[in-house]
């Protein structure tokens, strides 16, 4: 019996599901146990008042260590860049579209929301490049899982919502999808879109067993991303977006890598891109040149005033 951990919420259960899935058709039996993280109790509660570290995975990572679960399936995005030594990803299943989207009812993109429009998004990162570009828009603390961000929205509560693209496809909810943006527009998470599977680095059997399930493509890519938050000293709640993509137009094995840190004001907006063929040299150097212009600057005001 390989038993999986989970968050409760529609998107988590799919995840785990879909690992479950995989396991299955292998010949493994496999059951699923829910657990409630901080992140999920203090829903009324803004992300920056929260304090991010762990805030979907302490609990989880305390049911792994007690042995209660052999593995625990995350959004790649929620994982702090350091895990506990007593843990390792044993897998990154193949990453799905890690763009965020623009969604809304009755506009059909967000160069056509109107001054004062209310846009939904509990994302520092996202408030902070949207601003850049649409300052006259009103950004609002908007939390929940898709059903109750979705709910919110046809409520009239605001005029559109901007979320990650891989929920709404996953969960098949992509109805009011309206704009995918591109990362030179709106930059993603990094690892957003991909799927981590933790489980304890001491239990060879089980790491075994998940081996198989390992993209080696979208872990190059969220390793590079990770090693770059890291470097910046950031977390999952902080200014900063990475993506890191295959590009063979230049060597076979090449991949590309954009990178952005904004002011929470979105007047100021640092962007840089390397390209290279080990994915912790081009992290590394993707945060080297976006310190050289001024990121710690930066992620010291976002700090400041969350």
């Amino acid at each position: 019996m390989i038993r999986i951990g989970s968050r409760g919420s529609q998107l988590a259960l799919w995840q785990a599901n879909h690992i479950a899935a995989l396991l299955r058709a292998q010949g493994h039996e496999v059951a699923i146990a829910t657990i409630t993280t901080t992140g999920d109790r203090l829903q009324g509660v803004p992300f920056a008042r929260v304090g991010s570290k762990g805030m979907f995975t302490k609990e989880i990572e305390e049911a792994l260590a007690d042995g209660a679960i052999d593995l625990a399936v995350h959004s790649l995005k929620d994982l702090p860049t350091e895990l506990d030594a007593r843990f390792v990803i044993a897998a990154v299943t193949e990453r799905v579209d890690p763009r965020d989207v623009f969604v809304s009812s009755r506009y059909d993109r967000m160069v056509a929301l109107p001054h004062g429009a209310r846009v939904g998004t509990s994302s520092l990162r996202r408030q902070s490049q949207l601003r850049a570009r649409w300052p006259g828009v009103e950004y609002v603390e908007f939390r929940g899982n898709v059903d109750t961000r979705l709910r919110k929205l046809s409520e009239g509560q605001v005029d559109a919502a901007v979320l990650a693209a891989a929920g709404l496809d996953r969960l098949g909810r992509t109805e009011w999808v309206r704009e995918r943006f591109s990362a030179d527009v709106l930059c993603p998470a990094p690892g957003q879109g991909a799927l981590a599977i933790e489980t304890r680095a001491a239990d060879e059997r089980t790491r075994g067993v998940l081996a198989s399930l390992e993209h080696p493509e979208s872990r190059f890519a969220v390793t590079a991303e990770r090693v770059a938050l890291a470097a910046l000293g950031g977390g999952c709640q902080v200014p900063i977006g990475a993506y890191c993509r295959r590009d063979d137009a230049y060597l076979s094995g090449m991949y590309r890598i954009t990178g952005c840190v904004s002011s929470p004001d979105g007047a100021t907006v640092l962007r840089a891109e390397e390209r290279g063929v080990d994915a912790q040299e081009l992290g590394a150097a993707l945060a080297d040149s976006l310190l050289k212009q001024g990121a710690l600057q930066l992620l010291a005001r976002a700090g400041a005033t969350s």
